[in-house]
């Protein structure tokens, strides 16, 4: 019975293999070739990509090569077909690049690029595309483009529903090059147009303040920042400074490798920051450096303080090396990780959330200021350093001079 049993079960599984070799057989009869994106498609049905689609892909394209009157780019089709397929996966943070647009985005994070030089910023809730600051001295500031302006064209062309590179990538050019941007500000629309100009990006600005406080304001956090960050600190600490304010207000993040080596410079060794993805394996950041920084520390925060920004406050704030002073700030806690394709283009995905050392997150939330202070118009200028305070900034001196 057993024997019999073992014969059935052979010859069954050996049935099944000649089977599977006539049908692999047949299809390189007819097609010269294993078609393995149809063969993975008709056996994965769970995919993105699946047998329905691929039946109405190949109906679309019958009917564009029939009646479509014009010529066909098919590299653009190819390329609208990839953002499509990434756009659709909802996450506005998602992107795919062409391989011009790839090559923009890495130039821009490098600091150094050709463009009008203004740092902008896209809403996790409708997509808008906002310019958070103009660069001092930029044709951006030149031509009167100011903070929470919302770009909705470049050069005629709407930019609804773009990736934020994609536009960034519209706006940048050769030098002496000129670009249009279309903005909404107070609900009215306004256009600017602007010559292109080799942008060096000077990521921080540092002074001493009156009472020998330290003041760094840090714009983004690009791989030029990690430098001039550490510059900035030595010659204040060179200055004598006694605490330190670090200004975080309307940078809307970057590069994560940059803010964790900043806070190298400032906390002791140990986690400063951890992502989990979507099986929830952990990654961890670590402050190796022997360096640190035991003075007081207040940092200046808003509601555009975002990603980059608020892993470096928080971590802070777990550490209590620092108070957050201002309003609370976007709540950016997610990571994004651009993979680089075969073409020479590349996908931006959303991968995983960030945690702060106590194990916040803070995506959707933000972080909340340990002082509270609303901006308003309230300036006045110091007797020594001449410095132009805003109420913000002088909530977080008194707390510098008192500790409360």
């Amino acid at each position: 019975m057993k024997n019999r049993k073992f014969w059935q079960g052979f010859l069954t599984g050996g049935l099944s293999v000649l089977l599977c070799m006539l049908l692999v057989c047949a299809g390189l009869t007819v097609t010269g070739k294993i078609d393995i994106r149809n063969m993975i498609m008709k056996v994965s049905s769970g995919s993105i990509l699946n047998k329905k689609l691929d039946s109405k892909m190949t109906e679309l394209q019958a009917y564009i090569d029939q009646f479509f009157l014009d010529d066909i780019d098919r590299e653009k089709v190819q390329d609208s077909i990839c953002k499509g397929m990434v756009d659709g996966l909802g996450d506005v943070y998602a992107a795919y690049y062409n391989e011009e647009e790839y090559k923009d985005m890495k130039e821009k994070t490098s600091g150094n690029y050709c463009g009008i030089g203004a740092y902008v910023s896209q809403s996790a809730t409708d997509g808008a595309i906002t310019i958070v600051q103009p660069i001092k001295d930029s044709p951006a500031e030149r031509v009167g483009l100011k903070s929470g302006d919302i770009i909705s064209e470049v050069n005629g062309k709407s930019v609804e529903g773009m990736d934020l590179t994609a536009v960034v990538s519209k706006m940048k050019g050769k030098a002496g090059t000129k670009v249009e941007l279309t903005v909404l500000r107070d609900n009215h629309q306004k256009k600017f147009t602007i010559t292109r100009e080799e942008i060096h990006s000077q990521t921080v600005a540092y002074k001493m303040l009156d009472g020998k406080i330290g003041y760094i304001e840090v714009s983004s956090f690009e791989e030029v920042t990690k430098q001039q960050f550490r510059d900035a600190l030595d010659d204040l600490e060179k200055q004598g400074e006694k605490s330190l304010v670090i200004d975080l207000r309307n940078n809307g993040g970057g590069l994560l490798s940059t803010a964790v080596d900043m806070l190298g410079r400032l906390l002791p060794e140990g986690i400063v920051v951890y992502t989990k993805d979507k099986d929830g394996k952990k990654e961890v950041y670590r402050s190796t450096d022997k360096e640190s920084f035991d003075k007081p520390i207040a940092i200046l925060v808003n509601e555009n303080s975002a990603s980059a920004s608020e892993v470096f406050s928080g971590a802070m704030q777990d550490y209590n090396k620092a108070v957050l002073v201002g309003t609370t700030t976007f709540g950016k806690g997610i990571v994004q990780t651009v993979f680089d394709l075969s073409d020479g283009t590349a996908i931006k995905l959303t991968t995983a959330k960030y945690y702060t050392p106590k194990g916040r997150n803070i995506h959707g939330t933000g972080l909340e200021p340990d002082i509270t202070e609303a901006l308003n118009d309230q300036t006045h200028r110091q007797k020594k350093s001449g410095v132009l305070i805003d109420n913000q900034m002088q909530r977080a001196i008194d707390y510098l001079k008192n500790g409360k």
